[in-house]
């Protein structure tokens, strides 16, 4: 067995609209909890996604979030069954949206900002035992900020859906 890189993955081609050149990244699908701590900063309890299944570059990524029990996060409804609250479901809808903009290589060394959210719809409840597939697509892509639309689903049927901004910004104790 080699050792792992940074981050491993198949041989995908990037071509960036600032670099008519192409590079390698390496990408092995499905993403596990391991590999996509690799990309995104956040870590327990505050990682949201537990799998990537589906990533074209620039355009879409496929996310899932497994809802337990023992979400420390949990909130009632009235009947006092628990429920996914609707902001921690922006936040998995986000983190998958950042894993796409991160894995590129132009952006391992950068932080991801959620600098907004617009018609952002909640459609029905999550509720512990379900399995909230995320999709996210590319609206727009520039080199330091961007938007991209979220859809996630549990058996098919939309759950929330809507549009969010994001910043690109230097690590800590780098310069921009």
């Amino acid at each position: 067995m080699r050792p792992q890189t940074p981050l491993e993955f198949d041989i995908l081609h990037v071509k960036t609209p600032h670099n008519s050149q192409t590079s390698s990244v390496d990408l092995t699908l499905p993403l596990d909890h391991s590999a996509i701590e690799r990309i995104l900063p956040h870590r327990y309890p505050f990682l949201l996604v537990d799998r990537i299944t589906e990533f074209e570059v620039d355009k879409r990524i496929v996310g899932i979030k497994n809802v337990s029990f023992n979400e420390r996060y949990l909130s009632h409804e009235l009947d006092g069954s628990p429920v996914l609250p609707p902001t921690i479901l922006t936040e998995a809808v986000a983190q998958v949206g950042g894993i796409m903009i991160l894995a590129k290589p132009e952006n391992r060394q950068r932080l991801i900002y959620f600098a907004g959210i617009e018609r952002v719809r909640y459609r029905r409840p999550v509720h512990p035992g379900d399995v909230v597939e995320i999709e996210v697509f590319v609206v727009r892509l520039r080199s330091r900020m961007g938007s991209l639309k979220g859809i996630a689903r549990v058996d098919g049927k939309r759950v929330i859906d809507g549009t969010m901004t994001f910043a690109l910004g230097p690590m800590p104790g780098q310069q921009a």
